[in-house]
This record gives structure tokens, C-alpha cells and sequence, in this order.
């Protein structure tokens, strides 16, 4: 409200939402009531009702999901607070880490296990990273519902559950590597989505590509070989497995699953820039296109992040090219 809003205003971003559908009784009634993607029967018996034709009904239709959207405003400032807090938190975590044994030698997570102290810092840490996956987690049952729902839904229950467990059996160290590296790409896939909606359109390409790399090379190859084989093989070596390392690793390896899905999604992303120097419509976005004229539009602009027409395109999900996934 104090900052972000303030930011966006000096951007020229405009607290404008979509184009609004142009008022009518019969069609507000059976989009309240009934469905708001009504099928082609219906279609066709409100074209006759109405003695509209079936495309400008489906038109109607369109504008009126769309309005009850968030704004351009309203996600900017979303995602420059995700932002602010994913930035913040890994070079505290960066900067923490940096002086612990068990960033640069990995068995020293073991070692003394389970009687390791908890120092105030890695105390607060932990704290701050709980409370705001805490906050994601409610927060995404009041957000617009996006198509990878249950996956980010998923997600957020494995953190939690990795968070509070590792916390309850003094796994904090290891679990500490673990947020650090999971937070080193969050902040730049923020940051495209804040150039987006600015539509500074070659500064989010940037972010959007190094943040592809970053992900891929953090979740897909220092995530298993670095976390996943401590957890797996040298806890197993120095600790022994017990009913919990079970439930522990279970849910590291359920993360692992969800990056395999998630890096899938972002190469292809990348791939339909490359090949194409452009990025089809978002199908997964949380605002639709008005009419077919409108994609073609839509997908004639350059880059990663298309905007579209009412310029929108959420992410955290939120992927350009029909495939955005955020986090």
C-alpha cells in the first residue's frame, strides 16, 4: 500500500481491471446461477433467446469471468512483496550459512545428531520461512485459482510439513540448506513478473531465462546430488535410519518430483521462445482472452511473457507460454 502501489503509479501501471461486459439480465442470471462456461446447448437455446450470435455470447461471457480478475496494480504488488521477502531472506540465509560448517561439508549435519544447539539466528530462520508458507498456504484458497493448484497446493504441504518436522527433530541443519536453495531462484522469477507488468518486456525475458537456468541447475542438480545424497545416503552412514528419516526423506523426495514437473514446464516455455521468438497465449493465466481476434493478438507480442490484451499474466504459479508454475 505504501510502497509498492507508489512504485507501480511512477511505472504507469493503471488500477484499471479488464473490459467490463456490457450489462445484461438474462445472461448475468445464468452466469451467477447456473455456470459461468455455459456448453454449446446452451449456447445455442441463448442465441435464440437473445438473438445474439454464439461467438458474441461467448464473448459476453469471457469479459464477465474476467472481471472479477485482479488488476494489473493489484498483482504487481503481489508479487514486488514476494519479491521483497524471497530477496531478503536468501541473502540472510546466504549470509548465515556462509559462516556454518555444514554448508561446506555437508556431514557435519549428522555429526552430534540429535544433540546440536539451535542458535537464535537459525531460530529466527526457520521461524520466518514457516510463517510465510504458513501465509501461501491460506492465501491460495482466497487467491484466483490456478490450474496447478493441487500441485502448488502439494508443494506448500510438503514445505510446511519439512519445516515443522525437520524443526521437531532438530534437522535444522540440513533443512536450512534446503529453504536457502529453494529460495535462490524464487526472488527472479518475481522479479520477470514485476517487469511484465511494468512491460519492460526484454527485462523480464532476462530474468525469466536466468531464473530458468538457476531453477534447473539448483532443484534438478545441486538439490539431489547435494541435499537428497546427505539426507539419503550419509544420514544413513552416520545416523542410521529410524521411522522418522523415513517420513523426512519421503517428503525431500516428493520435493525432487515436483521440480522434475516444474523444470519440464520451464524448458518448454523457453523452448517456444527460442524456436518461435514469441510465446503463445497463457492457458493457465487468470485472465482470458476476449475473443479469438484478441489471441492472435496477444500472441503476436515478442518474449517470454506475452501480455495480453488487458494486460495480465499471473504467475506462482503464474507461466508465460501456457506453462508458468511458480514456486
Amino acid at each position: 500500500r505504501f510502497i509498492a502501489k507508489p512504485c507501480a503509479i511512477n511505472l504507469g501501471i493503471q488500477d484499471s481491471g479488464p473490459h467490463r461486459a456490457q450489462p445484461n439480465a438474462i445472461l448475468e442470471k445464468v452466469f451467477t446461477s447456473i455456470t459461468k462456461s455455459p456448453d454449446g446447448k446452451r449456447l445455442e437455446g441463448l442465441s435464440k433467446q437473445l438473438d445474439w450470435d454464439v461467438r458474441k455470447i461467448q464473448r459476453w461471457f469471457r469479459h464477465r469471468r474476467n472481471q472479477d480478475k485482479p488488476t494489473t496494480l493489484t498483482k504487481f504488488c503481489e508479487s514486488m512483496w514476494r519479491f521483497t521477502f524471497y530477496f531478503s531472506i536468501f541473502f540472510y540465509g546466504i549470509r548465515f550459512l556462509w559462516t556454518a560448517p555444514w554448508f561446506w561439508d555437508t556431514r557435519q549435519c549428522w555429526y552430534n545428531y540429535p544433540f546440536q544447539p539451535l542458535t537464535s539466528r537459525l531460530y529466527y530462520y526457520y521461524i520466518l520461512e514457516l510463517a510465510f508458507y504458513w501465509s501461501l498456504m491460506f492465501s491460495q484458497f482466497t487467491d484466483i485459482k490456478q490450474k496447478d493448484f493441487l500441485i502448488m497446493f502439494v508443494h506448500h504441504l510438503a514445505t510446511i510439513g519439512l519445516i515443522t518436522f525437520s524443526y521437531m527433530n532438530n534437522m535444522v541443519r540440513v533443512g536450512t540448506l534446503v529453504l536457502c536453495l529453494h529460495d535462490a531462484s524464487d526472488f527472479l522469477l518475481e522479479a520477470a513478473k514485476l517487469a511484465n507488468y511494468a512491460k519492460y518486456q526484454r527485462l523480464c525475458d532476462a530474468f525469466f531465462m536466468l531464473f530458468g537456468v538457476v531453477f534447473i541447475v539448483t532443484r534438478l542438480g545441486i538439490y539431489p546430488f547435494w541435499i537428497l545424497n546427505t539426507t539419503l545416503f550419509e544420514s544413513w552412514e552416520l545416523i542410521g535410519p529410524y521411522p522418522s528419516w523415513w517420513l523426512f526423506n519421503g517428503l525431500l523426495v516428493t520435493l525432487q518430483v515436483l521440480h522434475v514437473i516444474w523444470s519440464y514446464l520451464i524448458i518448454r516455455t523457453a523452448s517456444k521462445a527460442l524456436v518461435r521468438g514469441k510465446v503463445s497465449k497463457d492457458d493457465r493465466s487468470d485472465v482470458e482472452s476476449s475473443s479469438e481476434e484478441e489471441d492472435v493478438t496477444s500472441n503476436s507480442t515478442k518474449g517470454i511473457f506475452s501480455t495480453s490484451s488487458n494486460g495480465s499474466n499471473r504467475l506462482n504459479g503464474h507461466m508465460a507460454g501456457g506453462q508458468w508454475t511458480g514456486e
